[in-house]
């Protein structure tokens, strides 16, 4: 199999040893017909070269990466599910396939599957994925993955010409199988596992494994490692709060098996982007309490990682942990303030000026309801744009006194670039979004005529918003 110098395998996770997970088999699939592939992130990590057959043998028929993991692992975990704690679950339809180092910035990617087949966590379930959710999954990573948002990529998504049935959808529906690039599927759920089953030994090896691979100490630091690992994990997990809230994301299952060490989010069922600053909006139609809503973000985020403080007490009896869960606060507000600018396209003027930009943006769109993306885009570049905001159907909205005491703050910013302000895209009547209704409509295209034009040209417009907005703040 030809990979590039830039293909660096990295097999650590098996290292652990015995405990941590399962080794089990792929599914054996009917049909492999490739739908997506990554390519952007194929060449960065060495992947680059392989042939259409290649790429199906290794990430449909998951033939094992040169040097890399002999047979697939589904990892242990528990978590708590909607506030409840369920020690049932683990890889129940997906496993980790391989590890390789990122050669731009050397850090730890997993190659994981979601819909590979039956594993011992299945719990009756068929460890089967929908094409349709398969879809919505590269929707939801390409679009994020644009507007900043730590987040696992999609890489590569097979139809597997199976009949799935599900209650939830039209069936028999269209079968797929996935594979995510992410940089750790290690989760909050596995450490609560091993505190769950006193296995205190493990739960050393794990975090040393942890530390050293994800979240390493700045040479000369002091102090309690447990404490130092939590602070580094808040102010990651704040990080991505904030870049959710900016984006107008809803996770939709913000359970603590879907948070992981490193600040990604990953594993995108029942999302939607909110079309407004609505604090109640779900996106999942069984969340009828709103545990999960748009607003509650980060307050679940941060009873998040209060779990897995919990989970961690074992290693470190005596430290004040919630010390390091006071960072997740100021982290998050500071977080937000830099996304703000980033989706605004312009230049810090100095925190405080910047966190009063921010609250003003926010304000601004829970009071009037204006489109999330539409204001990013009528906005773009500040007091720089007021004319083509002035030409929006929101001209009103922006006329009014809370929309002038807005412009008044854009004008204490300067543009990031002057050449993105000038970029075709913002020559566009109206922004890239990814509401319900064009994820549906995307769909229906497939379900309907096998047409996949459209959603071909959704990823390519979206690349189109990736390249204006660059690189996400650090």
């Amino acid at each position: 199999m030809p990979v590039s110098p830039h293909y660096t395998p990295a097999p650590l996770y098996a290292t652990l040893g015995e405990g941590f997970a399962d080794a089990v088999a792929s599914a054996r699939f009917p049909l492999k017909t490739q739908r997506f592939r990554n390519q952007r992130w194929a060449e960065r990590v060495g992947l680059g070269e392989l042939s259409d057959d290649e790429w199906s043998r290794a990430f449909c028929a998951f033939e094992p990466l040169p040097d890399n993991l002999p047979e697939p692992l589904a990892l242990r975990y528990h978590g708590h599910q909607f506030g409840s704690y369920n020690p049932e679950l683990g890889d129940g339809r997906g496993f980790l396939h391989a590890q390789v180092r990122d050669p731009v910035d050397g850090r730890l990617l997993d190659l994981a599957t979601k819909g590979s087949g039956i594993t011992p966590y299945s719990r009756g379930g068929d460890g089967r994925l929908t094409l349709k959710g398969g879809v919505r999954e590269v929707l939801a990573t390409e679009m994020l993955e644009a507007l900043g948002v730590p987040t696992s990529k999609t890489f590569s998504l097979f139809e597997t010409g199976e009949r799935l049935f599900r209650g939830d959808e039209p069936s028999p529906t269209r079968s797929s199988v996935l594979v995510r690039l992410g940089h750790s599927h290690l989760r909050f759920g596995s450490f609560q596992r091993l505190a769950y089953l006193g296995e205190k030994e493990r739960l050393q090896k794990l975090f040393d494994f942890a530390v050293e691979h994800y979240a390493p100490a700045e040479p000369g630091a002091t102090g309690d490692p447990v404490l130092r690992f939590l602070r580094t994990v808040s102010e990651r997990s704040a990080r991505l709060a904030a870049a959710w809230m900016t984006a107008g994301f809803v996770h939709g299952v913000l359970n603590t098996d879907n948070m992981n060490v490193t600040g990604e989010s990953f594993d995108y069922g029942p999302y939607r982007f909110a079309p407004e600053h609505d604090a109640k909006f779900v996106a999942a139609y069984f969340d009828e309490s709103g545990l999960y809503a748009y607003g509650q973000q980060p307050r679940v985020v941060l009873w998040n990682l209060t779990r897995l403080a919990d989970a961690l007490r074992p290693l470190a009896p005596s430290a004040p942990l919630g010390e390091a869960l006071r960072a997740y606060e100021p982290a998050f507000m500071q977080a937000l303030a830099k996304r703000v600018l980033h989706r605004l396209g312009l230049t810090s003027s100095g925190h405080d000026v910047d966190s009063a930009l921010a609250e003003a943006v926010l304000s601004f769109l829970e009071d009037t309801r204006v489109p999330i993306d539409r204001f990013y885009f009528d906005w773009f570049g500040g007091a720089a744009s007021e004319a083509r905001a002035l030409a929006s159907p929101h001209r009103a909205l922006y006329e009014e006194a809370s929309g002038t005491a807005l412009r008044s703050l854009f004008e204490l910013h300067t543009p990031a670039s002057e050449a993105a302000l000038q970029s075709p895209y913002f020559q566009k009547e109206a922004p890239e979004s990814l509401l319900i209704d064009e994820i549906e409509s995307l769909w229906s295209a497939i379900a309907e005529r096998d047409d996949w034009a459209p959603l071909q040209a959704k990823i390519e417009a979206i690349a189109a918003l990736r390249a204006v907005l660059g690189p996400p703040p650090g």
